[in-house]
């Protein structure tokens, strides 16, 4: 859902974007030729984000393939974080429905 979401934002406002959406789509862009696209457009706005995401420096490498590995690593990295997050909240759900069975 996400990255339509930001695909859509990308598509509306790629012909005269602002310097808040380029940064915006350099971090959260999930579409790797898209990706490729932008950090080939912005070059610096590119350089400036590629420290903090690796997708962005493989991007400015225009490699295709690893900024789908990068992609991937970063969904499943998003992913484990949010199992871990929801984990308490799951265990306490079947500790009460458990009490509510006795």
């Amino acid at each position: 859902m996400i990255r339509r979401l930001v695909e859509q934002n990308y598509f509306q406002y790629m012909n005269e974007p602002t310097p808040e959406q380029i940064r915006f789509w350099l971090r959260e862009l999930r579409t790797p030729r898209l990706l490729l696209i932008t950090a080939e457009a912005w070059p610096l706005e590119a350089n400036g984000e590629a420290g903090g995401r690796s997708a962005v420096a493989a991007a400015i490498s225009s490699s295709e393939e690893r900024v789908a590995e990068c992609l991937d690593l970063e969904e499943k990295y998003e992913r484990d974080r949010d199992r871990l997050y929801w984990q308490p909240l799951r265990h306490e759900l079947e500790e009460l429905r458990r009490g509510m069975r006795r």
